[in-house]
């Protein structure tokens, strides 16, 4: 079992780093784009946005639902956000650090994902957190 494996994704998107950093922070906003792939959509969002508070995403694909849960670890507005991420594709100590660094373009986040069971569960994560990015940036857009 290798749990120390990372993932790294970095996205330019056109938005003011204020208003990047509140749409992964609110309910609303999470379920329009945590998506990680066509076919996918959220059937709830739930968050409680502070340090110790608890977030659930619930993601809907043809036939399922996959629970998210995790608890935030740090947030310093509008410039980082650390969680842990659970679910039945993640092991413990699992978390995602989300960096906001204001570009002339917009703002560039730059999303790592520690701890994973195996290469391949770390590769679907990035295809997965890159297709989130994309459809954030058009929910922003």
């Amino acid at each position: 079992m290798t749990t120390d494996l990372t993932l790294k994704v970095t996205r330019t998107i056109p938005a003011a780093p204020e208003r990047v950093f509140n749409a992964w922070l609110d309910p609303k906003m999470l379920a329009k784009f945590m998506c990680p792939d066509h076919g996918m959509g959220v059937k709830s969002a739930e968050t409680d946005p502070r340090t110790g508070g608890a977030y659930q995403i619930v993601m809907i694909g043809q036939d399922s639902e996959i629970p998210h849960w995790g608890e935030y670890l740090e947030i310093t507005p509008h410039s980082r956000i650390a969680f842990t991420w659970q679910s039945e594709y993640s092991i413990e100590g699992s978390v995602v650090t989300l960096g906001f660094e204001p570009t002339s373009g917009g703002t560039e986040v730059t999303l790592t994902h520690e701890r994973f069971l195996s290469e391949e569960m770390r590769d679907n994560h990035e295809k997965g957190w890159a297709s989130i990015l994309v459809k954030l940036d058009d929910v922003l857009g």
